[in-house]
């Protein structure tokens, strides 16, 4: 395989088989050769011999050996192995009862242990403060019991590794719905959810028209008050604005292309949206990288044919050989054997092609490969139920018109995150933009190196513009435009996500949709200063053009606003030997100041920041009052900090270097994460050099790496995290919040 050092790493940390002390088993050609064995020995049940099987699992090693092709990551963590549990998204039905409700907390707890994530409709349970019969007493809603949802994946780490994820859906029309938008206001509530409004087609008129419309009891079916759909969907978009949360998604679309809508509706999606499952329904996903399929210009249609044939043959196989976490979802995805065929490199491949990705053409392409895509997929599904005879429940679904051929698949296609596989793959991430032509990163011994995108380097040597400076500049600007040193030409042609208009985001997502079976997984970018008016115009946009939901991130919504202090001249002197040595002036007899409570690992701190004429001129820290190691190293820290600040040192130098020094236990604080005891009382600065530049309480907490990844620092390496396809992944380790 040929595969960059940043992938062998990520494979080696996540998907190799390890001994006991955690070495590597395997390589990563074993780890295909694993794969393909184990997928391709379900030939066999359909009468497959020997001969046939091998030539089926050289097929399978061949389009992942190269790269052409790549299954989503249970896939290849677990096949061939003893967990052997192979999907990555569920959903399941929470039913209004308190036995329903918390056979399903159990449900989701066995589907964590097993390494997925899970999707849930809240929509069914009764609105806080209805009557419950049986006791006489008073319902508590929705949201209450999100959070025992929320604190159950908490208490179980996800393949022992990693906590769950999971996707919350309340429809717009639920009692309770104000609540539910507004729930995640301090980020610190519901960390284990992606939340989703779900919005029906008759709420979308409302909005049009100005009117209100019938909130509805899900437990008596009867009308239980109106709102005003505007209104309702303006604090979505506040929400949206403030902090990424909620998304939308079109519940009515999705039953509209509802391939068994005999079998049940859909209510809900898996953690990243792109999913839309049956209760109790699973689905096996696998990306083509578009990038392997250019030579120069040239795009290799047929090759293409050959991979997307090759790989509905694997996804089916997959359903076979899954080890289901609970038979109900083994009998309901055997039943409609949904599969999810995507993309990843589609920005690459744009560049291979010298097509911006801001470009009508670009739209264009998009349309003509996924319409490609699908037509064979469907070619290839149709061929294997010839076969194997086609989905169970395929007599009376939509294709069931005598004009469709039996498919052996009620989906084919989806648009999933594709964050750790794009790594192994070396591509860019589905159909993303670039988040950054190049950036830093920071390595051992506070050495940083620029990370540049390998296209954007060759381009710029051919082109004899080439220089280590200007690497530099480009991974402070983390885009191309405007710089004068780069030709126009190439400026166009490596657009980074926000360089890109919203809408036009939204465009090449909804050229996706449209010969997409399930859904698209997208991330609006929009940039820090866009108003909820831009919000409401992607969102009504992406409505407009037919996609099944929306996510959108403002630029540093989750982290708080960046700060700008004008720097003091420190007071120096010489020494005789001319080097400047700071003046430390005296403790003052009076100061004013304020105290601020920061939490960290070890217990609350209390930070007091102390100033005179000159400015601030001491800090003090105390931990808790029992003592301790952590306690002293803050004392410590406050007392250089006072000394530095009483010589003449910024306190933006002094924030500057404890922001960011992380502990191994960071903990949630208003929005954002204290790292560590230094990067707390940095904290404890920053708000009060807030405080009195403007008078104001500063309501969130920024990190030290915010205007280079909104997103914060990845918990597992430390890189900067990106915001992308609906969740925080990391793109040097492959961390992902949301799988």
């Amino acid at each position: 395989m040929q595969i960059s050092g940043n992938a062998r790493t990520v494979l080696e940390r996540r998907y190799l088989a390890k001994e006991a002390n955690g070495r590597p088993l395997e390589t990563p050609e074993d780890m295909v050769k694993r794969v393909a064995q184990n997928i391709a020995a379900v030939d066999g049940n359909y009468g497959a011999d020997a001969e046939q099987i091998a030539e089926t699992e050289a097929a399978f090693v061949e389009i992942m050996d190269r790269l052409e092709f790549l299954p989503n990551s249970p896939t290849l963590m677990n096949a061939g192995r003893e967990l052997q549990q192979l999907s990555a998204c569920f959903v399941l039905p929470v039913e209004d009862s308190m036995e329903g409700i918390f056979e399903t907390v159990k449900n989701a707890a066995l589907i964590h242990k097993s390494g997925g994530g899970t999707g849930f409709a809240f929509s069914r349970l009764r609105p806080q403060n209805d009557k419950v019969l049986s006791t006489g007493g008073v319902a508590s809603g929705p949201i209450s019991f999100m959070k025992v949802f929320n604190a159950a994946t908490e208490a179980v780490k996800q393949g022992g590794t990693r906590r769950g994820a999971n996707m919350g859906i309340l429809r717009v029309d639920h009692p309770d719905i104000l609540d539910f938008i507004t729930c995640k206001q301090d980020s610190q509530d519901l960390t284990n959810f992606n939340l989703s409004v779900g919005i029906t087609e008759s709420f979308m008129e409302a909005v049009a028209a100005d009117t209100t419309y019938d909130l509805v009891n899900p437990r008596t079916g009867q009308a239980a008050g109106r709102l005003s759909a505007r209104d309702v969907f303006g604090k979505i978009v506040e929400m949206a604005w403030h902090n990424g949360e909620p998304g939308i998604i079109f519940l009515d679309r999705l039953n509209q292309h509802n391939p068994t809508p005999h079998v049940g509706e859909f209510e809900s999606t898996n953690p990243c949206g792109e999913q839309p499952l049956l209760p109790y329904e699973s689905c096996n996903l696998g990306s083509i990288n578009l990038s392997k399929f250019t030579t120069g210009k040239a795009f290799d249609w047929e090759r293409l044919r050959c991979v997307v044939h090759t790989a509905i043959h694997f996804l089916d196989n997959v359903i076979d050989a899954n080890q289901y976490p609970l038979p109900e979802i083994e009998d309901m995805t055997k039943a409609n054997r949904k599969v999810g065929l995507g993309v990843m490199g589609f920005a690459d491949m744009l560049i291979d092609r010298g097509i911006p990705y801001d470009s009508a053409k670009a739209v264009k392409v998009a349309e003509e490969v996924m319409g490609f895509i699908q037509s064979e997929a469907r070619l290839a599904s149709a061929e294997l139920a010839q076969e194997r005879g086609p989905f169970p429940n395929f007599k009376g679904s939509i294709y069931d018109n005598g004009e469709t051929p039996p498919l052996r698949n009620a989906t084919v296609t989806t648009i999933a995150p594709t964050g750790t596989i794009s790594i192994i793959a070396g591509a860019s991430s589905g159909i993303e933009p670039l988040f950054a032509v190049a950036y830093t990163r920071n390595v051992m011994d506070d050495d940083q190196l620029i990370e540049v995108n390998p296209r954007f380097e060759k381009l710029a040597k051919e082109h004899g513009f080439y220089s280590p400076e200007l690497m530099k500049l480009v991974a402070q600007k983390g885009s191309v435009r405007g710089i004068e040193e780069i030709p126009s030409s190439i400026q166009e042609l490596f657009a980074t996500a926000h360089d890109i208009s919203p809408k036009h985001h939204v465009n090449i997502q909804a050229a996706f949709q449209k010969f997409t079976d399930n859904a698209v997984s997208k991330t609006v970018n929009l940039t820090h200063n866009a108003t909820e008016d831009d919000v409401a115009a992607v969102f009504t946009e992406a409505y407009r053009l037919g996609c099944k939901g929306i996510t959108i991130y403002r630029d540093g919504s989750r982290s708080g606003q960046v700060l700008s202090v004008q720097k003091a001249e420190p007071l120096t002197t010489s020494t005789p030997s001319g080097i400047p040595q700071a003046v430390v002036r005296p403790r003052p007899q009076i100061t004013t100041g304020r105290t601020q409570r920061i939490p960290t690992a070890h217990g609350n701190m209390y930070v007091t920041i102390n100033e005179d004429e000159y400015g601030i001129c001491e800090v003090f820290a105390q931990t808790g009052k029992s003592g301790g190691d952590a306690a002293a190293n803050n004392e410590a820290i406050a007392r250089l900090i006072s000394t530095a600040l009483r010589a003449g040192i910024p306190v933006t130098d002094v924030i500057k270097q404890l922001r960011g020094i992380r502990s191994s236990a960071p903990v949630w604080f208003n929005g954002g994460m204290v790292l560590s005891g230094p990067d707390g009382i940095a904290i404890a600065l920053e708000r009060y050099l807030h405080w009195k530049n403007t008078g104001q309480e500063l309501t969130s907490v920024q990190t030290a790496m915010d205007v280079a990844a909104p997103a914060g620092e990845c918990p597992e390496c430390g890189s900067v995290l990106k915001y992308q396809e609906g969740c925080n992944t990391c793109p040097q380790c492959g961390y992902s919040k949301c799988s």
